[in-house]
């Protein structure tokens, strides 16, 4: 079934672009000047089918509602929250764009309570040490980031209206090798990484969590 889509941060638009290429209609939302530029060079390549069911709109996530409306049948917002000093803003922005019937929500962030993995499957001793107790960070972007944690996400969309469903640990086993190809190994890393990454402990140490709510009609 094609789906209204809405990707908050939406960045270049490989997530928006995929989806348009399975057949969802999706509208982009970023704020940033190079990201957006990037997107629409990103979809002025694309088949004119795929073109015609992407929308890219500049306007800050957490003012999107207002610029673009509600009643989405998926709000998604991946790799985002990190970058805000506070989340709960944006997490209300998201809840208010899905559609109030059972809009799902879809959050990917950073996991507080695995800071300490990367720099210590690293051999980064004291980085590690430091970040048992941390929840910020810089990574190898440069630009400071933050963590958040499974409960706290799903304790401010549950206040808004959003149920939580279920969430999943990605990068359990292979964080630490960054961009570092894997090879022909790469169908079964896929198959270890999915299957780690939704049951526990293995999930509760991957470098970010996948979180999926539901609105609820109130």
């Amino acid at each position: 079934t094609r789906q209204r889509v809405v990707d908050i941060g939406g960045g270049a638009g490989q997530q928006a672009l995929a989806l348009a290429r399975a057949g969802h209609h999706v509208t982009l939302v970023d704020h940033d000047p190079e990201m957006l530029t990037a997107a629409h060079d990103a979809l002025a390549a694309e088949d004119p089918d795929v073109r015609r069911r992407v929308d890219i709109v500049d306007a800050p996530g957490e003012q999107a509602s207002g610029v673009i409306g509600g009643d989405w049948d998926l709000v998604c917002c991946h790799g985002v929250l990190m970058y805000l000093d506070e989340p709960g803003p944006m997490l209300t922005a998201l809840v208010d764009l899905a559609r109030p019937d059972g809009g799902l929500i879809s959050v990917l962030s950073k996991n507080a309570a695995a800071l300490a993995m990367r720099p210590g499957m690293e051999g980064r001793w004291s980085d590690a040490l430091a970040m048992l107790e941390s929840s910020t960070e810089t990574g190898r972007l440069h630009v400071p980031s933050r963590a958040d944690t499974v409960d706290d996400i799903s304790a401010h969309l549950t206040a808004q209206g959003a149920r939580t469903v279920t969430w999943y640990g990605v990068r359990t086993f292979t964080d630490h090798l960054r961009d570092t190809p894997v090879g022909a190994d790469f169908d079964l890393i896929c198959d270890l990484e999915w299957e780690a990454g939704r049951r526990d402990p293995y999930r509760q140490v991957a470098r970010l969590f996948h979180l999926l709510a539901i609105r609820t009609a109130t």
